[in-house]
């Protein structure tokens, strides 16, 4: 299984990742943000794949699920009902509405339809100017 694993003391702030986000999914929403934390340092947020996910147990569709291979919380948008309960569930506040039918839930997929097998290409990893931001293999 990967993780996108972010280094906060490397990154900058520049809004690299979140650009890259914008681009790799030719879309005017990002699936990704950079916030400013209460110590004034940059924190970008990306969704955690969490091993519990609360929008997985929330999503009522099943649009939100847990994929038992690759360990990564997918979305299929076809499913969803646009109730926000998983917005609502994100104990991170990483995921949001688009904004422009506010219909569909922006949520990181580490750019897996980047590649031909499926595999996680994050353009955001492939693009931080600092290196702040890796995929790294974890044990499942």
């Amino acid at each position: 299984m990967y993780r996108i694993k972010i280094d906060r003391s490397r990154c900058i702030g520049c809004l690299t990742c979140v650009t890259a986000c914008v681009v790799s999914h030719e879309s005017c929403d990002a699936r990704n943000r950079v916030v400013i934390d209460s110590e004034s340092k940059c924190a970008p947020i990306f969704c955690r794949h969490c091993e519990k996910p609360e929008c997985v147990y929330t999503c009522m569709t099943g649009a939100m699920h847990k994929n038992p291979d690759t360990g990564f919380v997918e979305y299929d948008k076809e499913k969803c009902a646009s109730c926000y309960m998983c917005i609502m569930a994100c104990p991170y506040g990483v995921l949001k509405s688009d904004r422009v039918e506010h219909k569909e839930i922006m949520k990181c997929n580490t750019c897996v339809h980047r590649t031909q097998d499926g595999s996680p290409a994050p353009m955001c990893v492939e693009i931080c100017p600092m290196g702040a931001i890796t995929l790294e293999e974890v044990k499942g």
